[in-house]
């Protein structure tokens, strides 16, 4: 049942020059705030501050100018000296919400607005993460989608959500050899500047709301062309000054309480051999420090897997990193992928505008599918099509895969699959590739030439492929490979 827990009063005397007769809140729950609810729909609400009367403080919760059910007047803390501390127990998923506040018995009232209650979301990772992308016809902002900007402010969410030259943690500006952050007119002019910053943060929240009707808060975290090094866990006693740190005390001033990470990095660890071999082992353990430093050991974490890229000549490493973030899903509980090797770009790395509104709603609706599975419109939605086996009988590859929405599909012919031989080396074997017209989840791959033992099937190898294979609700094949061919 929400209750108003009453408390006692801090003893601090209160500047009561400063107050007009009104009561103003200096901790706690601040306007546009989205507040992390528990599992059984309910967020806790604290607050403190000054008071310009002692006596008996009041808080009530309103919508839309009408009192919550159980959130009506009901005294909440005694003010003395000035000064008093509340918390409001219970208050139920959704908004907006007011906090009003008065002093029985006087003029002086006060309030917080626009404040949400559901969930939080981390967004880490490198520059896909962060948006580069057009702004241009991007995701409208929405009222039931708010953010903590990178200044530590609460806000309606808007693109780009990543700002790294006004950031409040240090490691932003370090990353950019700048000597500190900008604030005021120069931040304000910077701000006006951009002409880039889209991301799928956005896009996955708005569609979220779609999917739950509940209020989404994003916690901007990522930079771009950041390593797994940087992101290290080791160094998160550095704080503000390294990428980890910074992301745990962003953590804990939202609240100290998510429903989970969404992740696109990698691209950073997939130039050389040491780096891409030792990525799978790294992103596991920063995994489980994320889980053990928030004390959430089942913390939902989501991914999107790395997708083409137009510059390296040798895509060894590049597809070592894909496979491994393909693997970790079914190695880790409580994880996800989703792939982006279908995206256009808008420079040699970065996924376009409207290809990061696919990739938000990709990541929405695989946390849906995992969470909410009781939600009418998260039940019906699978996590997207995942390769299961290979078999090959008169020369015809069968691909098959799981987790398909409806039928897979492609504009125009099939593309993207292709046949190795047990050494590795690609083959282009493949003369004809459609989806089963018998079964809409398996792909059949037509072969030319005399099978040989060992073959393999890969999906999204090489350098800058093109892919494009979906099913009904636009989750995209992941890459993979090596696949072995049963024969």
């Amino acid at each position: 049942m929400p209750r108003i827990i009453l408390t006692m009063a801090v003893a601090v005397c209160a500047p009561f020059s400063l107050l007009a007769d009104g009561i103003l809140v200096t901790s706690g729950a601040v306007d546009n705030q989205v507040f992390q609810r528990n599992a059984q729909g309910l967020a806790d609400l604290s607050l403190a501050g000054s008071a310009s009367r002692d006596g008996r403080l009041e808080v009530r919760v309103t919508r839309q100018n009408l009192a919550l059910p159980g959130l009506d007047w009901q005294p909440a803390a005694t003010v003395s000296s000035g000064r008093w501390q509340a918390a409001v127990k219970g208050v139920p998923a959704g908004g907006p919400y007011r906090v009003e506040l008065r002093v029985t018995g006087t003029n002086a009232d006060g309030r917080v607005g626009n404040i949400l209650v559901g969930d939080l979301w981390i967004l880490a990772g490198q520059s896909n993460m962060e948006g580069t992308a057009n702004l241009v016809n991007v995701t409208a902002p929405h009222a039931l989608v708010h953010s903590l900007d990178m200044m530590d402010h609460w806000l309606v969410a808007e693109d780009p959500l990543h700002n790294m030259y006004g950031a409040i943690d240090r490691i932003h500006q370090k990353r950019r050899k700048l000597p500190e952050r900008l604030t005021g007119e120069a931040l304000a002019k910077y701000n006006a500047a951009r002409r880039k910053g889209a991301g799928p943060g956005l896009p996955f929240a708005v569609e979220m709301v779609r999917l739950t009707g509940v209020p989404v808060g994003l916690i901007p975290c990522a930079d771009g062309g950041s390593s797994m090094d940087e992101w290290s866990p080791a160094l998160k006693d550095q704080g503000g000054d390294s990428l980890y740190g910074g992301t745990l005390r962003r953590f804990r001033l939202a609240g100290g309480q998510v429903a989970g990470i969404l992740w696109w990095q990698g691209e950073s660890d997939a130039f050389n051999q040491p780096a891409a071999a030792a990525y799978k082992e790294k992103f596991r353990t920063l995994i489980n420090a994320f889980r053990q430093d928030f004390g959430q050991p089942e913390l939902p974490v989501y991914w999107v897997q790395i997708g083409r890229f137009t510059v390296p000549d040798n895509a060894d490493f590049w597809h070592k990193v894909q496979e491994d973030e393909r693997i970790l899903e079914t190695e880790i509980r409580h994880t996800g992928m989703v792939a982006s090797i279908d995206s256009d770009l808008d420079d040699a790395i970065h996924a376009g505008t409207e290809s990061q509104k696919h990739i938000g709603a990709r990541l929405a609706k695989l946390a849906c599918h995992d969470l909410f599975p009781e939600m009418k419109g998260c039940a019906a939605v699978q996590r997207g099509p995942r390769p299961v086996s290979a078999a090959l009988a008169n020369n015809v590859v069968k691909v098959k895969f799981s987790g398909v929405n409806g039928s897979l599909k492609a504009a125009g012919r099939v593309s993207g699959f292709t046949i190795h031989d047990a050494d590795g080396t690609p083959k282009p074997r493949i003369y004809r590739a459609q989806v089963d017209p018998d079964d809409a989840t398996i792909i059949l791959l037509y072969l030319s030439g005399k099978p040989v033992p060992g073959m393999s099937v890969y999906y999204g190898y090489g350098k800058d492929p093109y892919c494009n294979v979906k099913d009904e609700a636009g989750m995209a094949l992941p890459v993979f490979g090596p696949i072995p061919i049963e024969q």
